[in-house]
């Protein structure tokens, strides 16, 4: 994301990326001086690891080196046998990871089911420390990725580093499973719905069964975790959970909790609006109706239509959201049906919930945190909102790993939940 005036012209995903590759040694720091356990010694290797995520957009050379294979094991027979959402259609040891943490991995394909209630196939991996496992199983966190594209080829299951392989690992250190999903689209074959926050969220969900399924290394308990746009779902995880699925403890959501109307609206009056392609795909995703031409002029299709091929922003991302879109866009029905499913607030958290923010992001200011916050606290849910002044929305998930850590114990112990919502 955008951390500064001066970085104003590079491309958010690859700004994202610089500092996320910086912000990554000082969490390490953080942590280390925080819990008194010996992750130092990973410095240098996930030093290395943090550079390779900074990249352009466009797949390179370097960049095609990080990719993996989609093996046969994604592939998956059309139609889809029938199964509950949840169901394992299949696991596999893998271990051509790059990640410092000693740890073993399981890629998974299980059923989810799509905005439309569709059963589809959902690609995944399940990271589990070394080590014996203990009384009851490794503590889980669900992670929910970041925008890493629409390419089927930008799964984090076929990336060497599963995308956030310094931050993952770090958790690993400490002792907790990760079941993270691709979202469906990503890894295998079907339309993926990026930015729908529904979507990704039933499939975060149905992959904690699935990863039980896969291995009994595993505990009952669990919490989702997302920053960026996976904040987001990490919050839809919260309102579509089952209220009586007791191992369900709650979701953290780093950077990226706003209301969609008001991200896209700013973005579309920005000089560089890529990602409104992308929320175009999505859109297209949900509702097959949706004519893109309705919303887009020539070059926003133009620019909508290479969304598909590439890792990151479309190569074109830098003209204006004035000559990507129609007038009075956002009036269209579908685009408004998009936006109102993905508010925040409309059911209630089944679980607590911490949203972290840096006060310093530049493409969702901390005000539009603070009214989706303001949604979720009317309804009385349980949140514990943080604010890092001087922080952008990079270096946050760097700079919050205390409270990150403080908040997922207490979840674990079963301590109280806590709220700093004014009732």
């Amino acid at each position: 994301m955008l951390a500064s005036d001066k970085m104003a012209a590079v491309p958010i995903s690859t700004q994202k990326a610089l500092y996320r590759g910086l912000g990554y040694l000082r969490l390490l720091l953080v942590v280390a001086s925080t819990v008194g356990i010996g992750v130092l010694s990973s410095v240098n290797n996930l030093s290395a690891q943090a550079r390779t995520e900074i990249a352009p957009a466009r797949a390179t050379k370097s960049e095609t080196r990080r990719e993996l294979p989609a093996t046969s094991f994604y592939e998956t027979p059309t139609p889809l046998p029938p199964a509950n959402g949840g169901t394992l259609i299949r696991s596999e040891a893998f271990d051509d990871y790059d990640l410092s943490a000693d740890m073993s991995a399981l890629r998974i394909l299980y059923h989810s089911r799509n905005a439309s209630g569709t059963d589809v196939a959902v690609s995944g991996v399940v990271l589990i420390p070394a080590g014996k496992a203990p009384d009851g199983g490794w503590p889980v966190i669900a992670w929910a990725h970041g925008f890493s594209g629409v390419a089927r080829r930008c799964a984090p299951s076929l990336m060497r580093n599963i995308l956030n392989g310094p931050f993952l690992s770090m958790y690993l250190s400490l002792g907790y499973a990760v079941v993270a999903t691709d979202y469906a689209g990503l890894g295998t074959y079907s339309r993926y719905a990026t930015l729908d926050a529904e979507s990704n969220a039933a499939d975060v969900i149905y992959s904690i069964s699935a990863a039980h399924a896969a291995t009994p290394a595993l505990g009952s308990k669990w919490i989702a975790m997302g920053d960026s746009q996976g904040a987001m779902v990490a919050v839809k995880v919260a309102e579509l959970a089952e209220a009586s699925d007791p191992h369900y403890l709650g979701s953290v959501a780093i950077s990226g909790v706003a209301n969609p109307k008001d991200i896209y609206q700013k973005l579309a009056q920005q000089s560089s609006a890529g990602m409104l392609g992308v929320l175009a795909y999505g859109i297209k995703s949900v509702f097959p109706e949706l004519d893109p031409s309705d919303v887009f002029t020539g070059k926003g299709l133009a620019a909508f239509q290479e969304v598909e091929s590439t890792c990151g922003i479309p190569g074109n991302a830098a003209i204006s959201g004035a000559e990507m879109l129609k007038p009075d866009w956002e009036k269209n029905g579908f685009v408004q049906q998009f936006f109102t499913r993905n508010e925040v607030g409309q059911r209630p958290a089944h679980g607590p919930l911490l949203v972290i923010v840096g006060a310093m992001d530049a493409v969702i200011p901390a005000s539009f945190t603070s009214q989706a916050v303001a949604q979720l606290c009317r309804q009385r849910d349980h949140v514990d909102f943080e604010q890092y002044p001087e922080v952008d929305a990079a270096n946050v998930l760097s700079f919050s790993v205390r409270d990150q850590l403080n908040w997922i114990q207490a979840r674990f112990a079963g301590r109280p939940e806590t709220s700093n919502c004014k009732r």
